[in-house]
């Protein structure tokens, strides 16, 4: 999330109750959860092995709630709970941020009976939003889009950390935009980022019923048929093709002109141009050799106990 105006740390540790050590003039340009940080950018650890990685980010100030030995140059922001700090920041702020926007919607679009039309968002010239769509909170639709029926976009990222025994819900202040000549079918859910922006990139076509995770990229020209389900923080890119009710795990990255057959399940990065198929997936022919395998092991095995018995 980018900030509508800079902070500077002592600001932010003041807002926080927090122990500043480090430089405390920094200026805070945006927050932003580690997995999609920029220069300039907050972040926040509530474990040790994560403060290593943020020390090691573009972030230049982190709220955390023991201050490591190496500080890296970093500023850091010293609390009781860092996850619900970060969670206090990005509601304040996400809230200024819509207090100071508009929508901005071409004349040019044809919204139907029953689309609800969050605060900050924009519908680019020939989009046509069918009934029923709700666009949350600072969706950015390009040019000549088509959202079917009864499809959400913006709903809540799924990002809950488990602590003592409970679920506590990272606030979702993150948007989703959606570029040029991109379709989505009836049904579909997408959620908005947590912190930064779920992207559906030019020319993608989705079917019915499929949902798109949090802070997810998904490049040009991909397509994706009725009930594909993608988890968050995942990189597909261009000319992805996922047939039904494929399903990808969060945090991997689909390589450019992948197809992947229907009802496969996709558990680790993927290489650029290879047919897959299974779950988990492999290159779809060895997969189907190993099918056919499978299918003679009751042969196989009587042949075994017969040879046993003489």
């Amino acid at each position: 999330m980018v900030l509508s105006s800079k902070e500077t740390a002592s600001s932010i540790a003041e807002f926080l109750g927090a122990e500043l050590f480090g430089d405390a003039s920094r200026q805070v340009t945006g927050i932003n959860e580690i997995h999609c940080l920029r220069p300039g950018d907050l972040t926040f650890s509530d474990h040790p092995k994560y403060v290593k990685k943020a020390v090691g980010s573009v972030a230049h100030t982190i709220i955390v709630k023991e201050l490591p030995k190496d500080m890296g140059g970093k500023t850091f922001l010293v609390c009781k709970d860092p996850f619900e700090s970060f969670v206090k920041l990005c509601t304040h702020h996400h809230q200024r941020n819509l207090d100071n926007s508009e929508r901005r919607i071409s004349e040019s679009a044809v919204l139907m009976p029953g689309v609800h039309v969050g605060r900050n968002v924009a519908i680019g010239d020939g989009t046509v939003i069918h009934p029923n769509v709700t666009i949350y909170d600072g969706t950015v639709i390009g040019k000549h889009c088509t959202i079917h029926a009864g499809s959400v976009l913006g709903s809540d990222a799924f990002y809950y950390n488990n602590k003592d025994g409970r679920y506590r819900k990272l606030y979702s202040c993150g948007s989703v935009r959606i570029e040029d000549n991109v379709e989505i079918g009836a049904g579909c859910t997408i959620d908005r980022g947590s912190t930064s922006e779920t992207t559906i990139g030019a020319g993608t076509k989705m079917d019915n019923q499929v949902h798109v995770g949090h802070d997810t990229l998904i490049g040009n020209n991909c397509l994706f048929a009725a009930q594909v389900g993608i988890a968050g923080v995942v990189v597909i890119e261009d000319d992805v093709v996922l047939w039904g009710q494929v399903g990808v795990q969060k945090d991997l990255t689909i390589g450019k002109g992948v197809i992947v057959l229907g009802q496969s399940g996709i558990g680790k990065d993927l290489e650029p141009g290879v047919v897959y198929f299974g779950s988990p997936v492999r290159e779809a022919r060895t997969k189907m050799k190993e099918l056919a395998q499978i299918k003679r092991l009751p042969e196989l095995v009587k042949m075994l106990d017969n040879e046993a018995e003489r």
